[in-house]
């Protein structure tokens, strides 16, 4: 019994161990992402003012098609009829 319960406490500090070894690789993937970003949002505004027309001739971000309009439709209609 004893055998069993040292093998589930050995297995558990390996899980421990390993999440933990995870959980430091994914903070340094976050914070990598975000200086990464930061410095991206830093260069195109130092390209915006080097070169203001170029700024201005790129497209706007693309809307949603305003084809359709959401009304409100009581659950009522849209329940099945009896049969």
């Amino acid at each position: 019994m004893w055998i069993v319960a040292g093998v589930a406490l050995l297995l558990a500090l390996a899980a421990l161990a390993a999440s933990r070894r995870l959980s430091r690789k994914l903070d340094a993937l976050n914070q990598s992402y975000w200086e990464l970003r930061y410095d991206y949002t830093r260069l195109r505004s130092q390209v915006a003012r080097l070169d203001p027309e170029t700024a201005q001739a790129e497209p706007p971000a693309a809307e949603p098609p305003q084809s359709a309009t959401v009304a409100f439709v009581p659950l009522s209609a849209i329940r099945k009829k009896d049969q």
